[in-house]
Formats: C-alpha cells, sequence, structure tokens
C-alpha cells in the first residue's frame, strides 16, 4: 500500500501511456472500411457504387474508374439523386480515406444499408496498381 501511495505519479503515467499505445489498435478495429482489393470484390459482385467525394478539381485530376462525384459539402444532399437504391452497397473513396470516413457516417445517417470507405483512399488505389482515370 506505501508503494502505491509513494509512486502513484509513476503509475498514472504507466497506466495513461498503456492506453494511449493501445489507442491506435482500438480506433482501427472500429472502423469498417475496404481495402482496394476488397473494393473491387465488392464492385465486381455486389454491383457496389464507388462515390468520390473530393471536389471537383481534385476528382478532374483522377478517380476510381467508373466512380460518380458527389463533393463531401453536397453528400447530404446530393447523395439521394446519385444513387436511388438505398441497398445498394457504397464505397466512398476520396485522396486519403480521411473524408470518406466522415462521408461514411453521412451516408449511414442518409438510410443507406451497406457504406464502406476505401482504406488509404485513391493513394492506396494508385499503390495497389488499380486503374485511374481523368476527367
Amino acid at each position: 500500500m506505501n508503494f502505491i501511495a509513494d509512486n502513484w505519479m509513476l503509475i498514472t503515467i504507466a497506466l495513461s501511456s498503456g492506453f494511449f499505445l493501445l489507442l491506435p489498435v482500438m480506433q482501427g478495429a472500429a472502423t469498417s472500411g475496404l481495402s482496394p482489393t476488397e473494393a473491387v470484390q465488392c464492385m465486381n459482385r455486389e454491383k457496389g457504387v464507388v462515390v468520390d467525394v473530393c471536389g471537383r478539381d481534385e476528382y478532374a485530376q483522377g478517380h476510381i474508374k467508373g466512380a460518380l462525384n458527389v463533393p463531401l459539402d453536397q453528400l447530404e444532399a446530393n447523395l439521394g439523386q446519385a444513387v436511388k437504391n438505398k441497398s445498394t452497397p457504397l464505397i466512398l473513396s476520396c485522396a486519403s480515406g480521411m473524408r470518406s470516413k466522415r462521408a461514411q457516417a453521412i451516408a449511414q445517417k442518409l438510410g443507406y444499408e451497406k457504406v464502406h470507405s476505401l482504406q488509404g483512399g485513391l493513394k492506396a488505389w494508385k499503390e495497389a496498381n488499380l486503374p485511374v482515370t481523368k476527367a
């Protein structure tokens, strides 16, 4: 008991550093993103639709072949027009995967049943040597 009372600060530092070491692992487990390979399988097997949430200029510079462009700031208003069937699997993409995670929450709020974020975004897609087109 004396040890704990005398070293409470060291024990607090040890516990908090352990928590911060485990935090990225716990956050990674909470995401439901798809790797580029899994995204291709979803597109081929389940007729998944790719929605690029980048801005129009960024989309024009390069995007996944066949992707629809609905910028993140317009997603809530325009996703229903772009993809009418809410049971269609959606694969949301952006440059790095950060905006698509936010877009995933918006699409789920709108009632889409199968919504995925592309892990690593367009960067990971290109690294996997998958087709990219320019507008």
